[in-house]
């Protein structure tokens, strides 16, 4: 018989990180308690350390003793354990799709995004290029009030960097990626999304988000940088 430990459900995060977000979204939409478990990056904890022995990263969602890593793995575990509120299609082929848009979200928007955040010169120049060319691919493939049509579902949740985080980012970095007249479906999209309550109580407050970016930036380049 299963003890309670063996339901138990924790997650290793830092409050400020999109991937953290993801998890607890997932979790809040699938109905599931858990405890979350703040992580200090700069001095890592005995439990994230024997969670993730390979990358020694955030997120870790720890379900009993199981530890699963990598935020889109532990989104599909989420999933799969808990089949309530199904975040995936039940057609293979639109599992499929799903995947291979949280393929793109991550490699394509997002990377170019923390990039362009997170450097100067020819470097962010290009990166806000790639990160235009790839929100405009991904507004051709938003079809409905959310991309999983009328509820939150899989993609949104990968997604939430570019509804939360991006708008964050910009204004940190004094940069532009998104042009909400170019982009009428995600704008609608993103206004639809950050005010829906679970989404609310799974992200961190702007009024702190913002001011923590500024400052990782000012340590990075200095206060006065205002290069594009």
């Amino acid at each position: 018989m299963a003890s309670d430990d063996d339901q138990k459900v924790r997650v290793l995060g830092v409050w400020n990180s999109p991937f953290s977000a993801m998890v607890k979204l997932a979790l809040k939409l699938k109905g599931v308690q858990y405890e979350y478990i703040e992580e200090d990056l700069q001095n890592k904890g005995p439990l994230l350390l024997e969670s993730n022995p390979v990358h020694k990263k955030i997120p870790v969602l720890i379900h009993g003793r199981k530890p699963v890593a990598e935020s889109v793995v532990i989104l599909e575990y989420i999933n799969e354990t808990w089949p309530e509120n199904p975040l995936l299609p039940n057609d293979p082929y639109e599992r499929a799709q799903a995947r291979f848009w949280a393929k793109f979200i991550e490699e394509k928007c997002g990377r170019a995004i923390w990039t362009a955040y997170g450097t100067q010169g020819e470097e962010k120049e290009k990166a806000i290029k790639d990160a235009e060319e790839g929100l405009k691919i991904l507004e051709e493939g938003l079809k409905g009030k959310f991309f999983n049509g009328e509820t939150i579902g899989f993609l949104d949740i990968v997604a939430c960097g570019i509804a939360f985080w991006l708008p964050v980012l910009e204004e940190a970095a004094d940069i532009k990626f998104f042009d909400p007249e170019k982009l009428p479906r995600l704008r609608c999209w993103t206004e639809e999304y950050t005010k829906v309550e679970l989404v609310k109580e799974a992200f961190p407050p702007r009024d702190k988000l913002l001011p923590a970016f500024k400052a990782y930036r000012d340590q990075m380049f200095g206060p006065k940088d205002s290069s594009t």
